[in-house]
């Protein structure tokens, strides 16, 4: 950075003076962001960034979508706890949807991967501006998420440019092999997707009490969201993390009809 030429002003640079003319260097009013009522918090975000919002219905039902990969079902069997748990909040509703698969048939069967269950709806990237809350869960592929889950959040981008999704609130639920296989990290690296969408990253913390504490047995989930150990893929969840995984459920929906309706 050369003498008067960067951050810093050179001694020797005199200020810069004021003309006769000063509204063209006044900084215009800020945009005014239209609300129609004081109670209004439905929040559209268009692509000129002007914040709309518009009252929402009092009888209307909240609609919570549980997005998920699952290869070998763990995840899916977390998904199906947490429906149970957002279903429990009157005025909401868990909506289940899969996200489409990327492995050829011929690969699954050489993983021995399972059937999907085909009751189960998949996704497309178009449909999440209707979500009024979000669930995304996924097994990790080294401490990240897997790359199925990935590709759908590489089909957002007409939402991003137009940042339909900002203010959504969402949350992470994961599966990994180990105890150091990234439950913490498969969620956390995950947040950037949340990030560059304008969207609010809810954890549970340690809302869970007592059974996010005890240590008398081996179980996933994290501050984060809740998790399960697949191990070698044989071993299902807990009652444990089944049990942490609908009370994300729950306290997602609580934060929705929060949001909402207060």
């Amino acid at each position: 950075m050369g003498k008067g030429g960067g951050c810093v002003p050179s001694k020797k640079q005199k200020p810069p003076v004021a003309t006769g003319n000063t509204s063209a260097a006044a900084p215009s009013a800020p945009r005014e962001i239209p609300v129609t009522s004081e109670e209004t918090v439905d929040v559209d975000v268009v692509a000129d960034s002007t914040v709309v919002v518009e009252q929402q219905p009092s009888d209307q039902t909240l609609k919570v979508f549980v997005v998920f990969y699952s290869m070998y079902g763990h995840v899916e069997s977390l998904a199906k706890r947490m429906k149970k748990g957002v279903d429990g909040i009157d005025g909401v509703e868990a909506v289940l949807y899969r996200v489409a698969e990327t492995l050829p048939q011929e690969v699954l069967d050489k993983m021995h991967a399972p059937p999907k269950d085909e009751s189960i709806p998949i996704l497309t990237a178009a449909e999440l501006e209707k979500a009024d809350g979000l669930l995304f869960g996924f097994p990790t592929r080294y401490g990240a998420m897997a790359a199925q889950m990935k590709a759908f959040f590489d089909s957002t981008g007409q939402l991003w440019q137009e940042q339909k999704l900002a203010g959504k609130p969402a949350g992470f639920f994961v599966s990994t092999g180990t105890q150091g296989g990234g439950q913490e990290t498969t969620a956390w690296t995950a947040i950037t997707q949340l990030a560059h969408h304008g969207m609010l990253f809810v954890p549970i913390g340690y809302t869970f009490g007592a059974g996010m504490f005890s240590m008398d047995e081996v179980k996933g989930g994290s501050p984060y969201g809740a998790g399960v150990y697949a191990g070698d893929g044989s071993r299902e969840a807990s009652e444990t993390e089944l049990s942490l995984a609908e009370h994300q459920g729950k306290y997602m929906a609580s934060i929705v009809k929060r949001m909402f309706t207060s």
